[in-house]
C-alpha cells in the first residue's frame, strides 16, 4: 500500500526543503504551496506537486489543500516575515490551521524552535534578546493549533545547522533541554513522528544527541523505528 501524501508548508528551503527530497526518496506523494521561485527546480525535479500562491491567502490556501486524498498529513516549516511585517510564523501558520479545519489532514505536524511554550522560562536572557518576538509568535501558532482540535504534533528544533545527517537525531520531552541538530537529521525525526501514533498530541525538543545539554539527564523519546 502506498503511503498517504503529505502536504509541505515552507519546502522551498531548509528543513522543508530536506523534508521534502527524504520522502520523494522513499517515493512518498508531495504536494506544496509556493509563493516565489526559491526552491522551485529541486522540487519539480523531485516529482513535488506545486502550487504557486502565498499561506496568507485562503484561496492558495483552500486550492493546495484540495489536491490532498483522505488521509493526507501537514508539515508546516513556515517561517520568516511577511511583506506586511507580520510573522508568518504565526499569522501564516495561524491561517493554515483555519484552513485544514475545513479539510482535516489525518495528521499536523508544526516545526518550531526551542523555547517555545513551555520552555520559556528555560531561554537565557542573550536568546530573549536575539529571538525573543519570533519564538512568542511561533507560541502563538502553538498554541492555535492546540486549540484546534486538529491531531497535532510539535517539534522544537534547537539550533539548526545545514551540514549532513550525522544519524543522532533525538527527541526530548524535557523543557529545560538545549542544543543543535542538523536540518537532514530533523527532517528525518519528522518522518517518524508521521508514521507513529504514541506522538500525537506531543510538544518535543528536538536535538543531536552529541550537542544537547542542560541541567537533567538527556533521555530521548522513543520512537518508531
Amino acid at each position: 500500500m502506498s503511503a498517504p501524501p503529505v502536504v509541505i508548508f515552507g519546502a522551498s528551503r531548509g528543513t522543508g526543503l530536506e523534508f521534502a527530497r527524504l520522502l520523494r526518496a522513499q517515493d512518498v506523494p508531495v504536494i506544496a504551496l509556493l509563493r516565489g521561485e526559491t526552491g522551485r527546480a529541486e522540487l519539480d525535479a523531485l516529482g513535488v506537486e506545486l502550487v504557486h500562491g502565498d499561506v496568507m491567502d485562503p484561496a492558495a490556501l483552500e486550492a493546495t489543500l484540495a489536491l490532498a486524498p483522505s488521509g493526507y498529513r501537514i508539515v508546516s516549516t513556515l517561517a520568516g516575515l511577511a511583506p506586511d511585517g507580520r510573522w508568518i510564523d504565526e499569522a501564516g501558520n495561524i491561517a493554515l490551521v483555519d484552513a485544514a479545519l475545513t479539510r482535516p489532514p489525518e495528521r499536523f505536524v508544526l516545526v518550531t524552535s526551542m523555547g517555545c511554550g513551555e520552555m520559556a522560562p528555560h531561554r537565557s536572557e542573550a536568546a530573549i534578546a536575539a529571538f525573543g518576538a519570533v519564538v512568542d509568535a511561533k507560541t502563538r501558532a502553538e498554541d492555535h493549533l492546540r486549540r484546534s482540535g486538529l491531531p497535532y504534533c510539535i517539534l522544537r528544533p534547537g539550533g539548526l545547522r545545514s551540514q549532513p545527517a550525522t544519524g543522532r537525531g533525538i527527541l526530548c520531552a524535557d523543557h529545560a533541554i538545549h542544543g543543535f541538530i542538523h536540518r537532514a537529521d530533523l527532517a528525518v525525526l519528522i518522518e517518524r513522528v508521521l508514521r507513529d501514533p504514541s506522538i500525537l498530541g506531543e510538544a518535543l525538543a528536538a536535538v543531536d544527541a552529541d550537542l544537547a545539554h542542560g541541567p537533567n539527564p538527556i533521555q530521548a523519546v522513543a520512537l518508531v523505528p
